[in-house]
């Protein structure tokens, strides 16, 4: 059984497609493109797909991730153009690589949002940015099941910057516009209970009294396993391509190699 690991968009209005939403478009691409998909066991067998850590409806992302488990083998990138052909513009299946290692959702410990403030200054979104991490706690409350939950919306923020905007994706933004607007960029680890852009920004407003005169627009940038060392989020696909290049080498090797 083949698996390959696929990474994946929400774009422009595809942003408010809800993780259902997306499952159903993902596995009606799936029969388009004639993927031969391995099923569950069961009375009502389904394809086997594996979902990590999607982004919540409303925001965009440049960086979700899903695993497929096929029953005879494909060229990952022909796999890909496929689908991505098969898929509403927006939701953009961008990258494929066999899966060569074991744990993809375990590398997806953190998170890089940019989070566009439309109407906030940039000079205020910093003053705000550098009281929220001059907090040591930061307690937000967010709707739950089981009623209000309020929980520390700081110890999961690694950091929470206005970027050089040579360096911004601003150009893929949800809503780009021309007029002035702060961007923020937020490293978020992934903890339990789980903590969002939209609770940095109720942080942001109990704290420094920031709110922006429209909804922010949030992309998800990438997503991955967080380097102490460097403070950076890696990319989780790395050790699959890597493991891939690996083994193309050593084969021509062990064929040369090879008794005649």
């Amino acid at each position: 059984m083949q698996r390959i690991r696929l990474r994946y968009t929400k774009r422009g209005r595809l942003r408010f497609t809800s993780h259902r939403d997306f499952q159903r478009a993902f596995e009606r691409a799936l029969r388009r493109a004639e993927v031969p998909m391995a099923y569950s066991a069961g009375f009502t067998p389904h394809p086997k797909v594996s979902y990590a850590n999607a982004a919540p409806t409303g925001t965009g992302s440049e960086a979700e991730f899903l695993e497929i488990a096929l029953t005879a083998p494909r060229d990952p990138e022909q796999l890909r153009a496929l689908l991505d052909a098969s898929m509403p513009t927006g939701l953009d299946i961008v990258e494929a690589v066999e899966a060569r290692t074991s744990g993809l959702a375990d590398r997806l410990t953190a998170s890089v949002w940019e989070l566009r403030l439309d109407g906030v200054q940039p000079e205020e979104a910093r003053r705000a940015a550098d009281t929220f991490k001059a907090a040591e706690t930061v307690e937000v409350q967010r709707q739950a099941k089981n009623g209000v939950r309020t929980f520390d919306a700081r110890a999961a923020v690694v950091s929470l910057e206005i970027p050089d905007l040579t360096e911004t994706h601003s150009s893929q933004a949800d809503r780009p516009t021309d007029q002035p607007c702060a961007i923020l960029r937020l490293v978020v680890r992934h903890v339990t209970p789980a903590v969002r852009p939209d609770d940095v920004l109720s942080g942001l407003r109990a704290v420094a009294d920031l709110a922006p005169p429209v909804p922010a627009a949030v992309t998800r940038l990438a997503q991955g396993l967080f380097d102490e060392e460097t403070g950076t989020v890696t990319d989780p696909l790395a050790p699959d391509r890597e493991a891939a290049e690996a083994l193309s080498t050593a084969s021509p090797t062990a064929a040369a190699t090879a008794p005649a």
